[in-house]
């Protein structure tokens, strides 16, 4: 009856655990790599098994409604707040890799991969050919 108890104890306590497993899905503040400063909300969201990501807000004063006038097809001169960003990733472990990311400033896409740093910091990796030529931003999770 000891160990039963036991078991019971740990399977409760590890299924709390597991259910309070944070992952790459929600809503996360954007962070130029550049400068340092605050741009965006951008929401993380599954299809299928895919994650794809949308911007939601635009943080940057005197830019909330900038056009992505740099990109090029169904994007070209279309709004940034709410457009898709990241396109089909695909989870690998624990990375999601295999898609597209759009810089809405440049209008350039590229191969990208994220993982989970921590609970509250998402490590988005935007690169061309492979992944030592690219630039890396730091995403932080937004409280819902």
């Amino acid at each position: 009856m000891k160990k039963f108890i036991i078991f019971t104890i740990a399977f409760a306590v590890l299924g709390t655990f597991m259910g309070n497993a944070q992952s790459i899905f929600g809503k996360w503040k954007t962070i130029d790599d550049e400068t340092g400063n605050e741009k965006s909300i951008v929401e993380i969201y599954n299809v299928n098994g895919k994650a794809y990501a949308k911007v939601l807000q635009l943080l940057e004063k005197g830019k909330e409604n900038k056009i992505c006038d740099l990109c090029s097809g169904d994007k070209k001169n279309k709004p940034v707040k709410g457009m898709v960003i990241i396109d089909g990733l695909s989870q690998d472990g624990d990375e999601w890799n295999d898609g597209i990311i759009l810089d809405p400033k440049t209008g350039k896409e590229y191969k990208c991969y994220i993982t989970l740093e921590t609970n509250n910091k998402l490590k988005v990796r935007g690169y061309i050919g492979f992944s030592l030529l690219g630039r890396t931003q730091y995403w932080y999770k937004v409280a819902e």
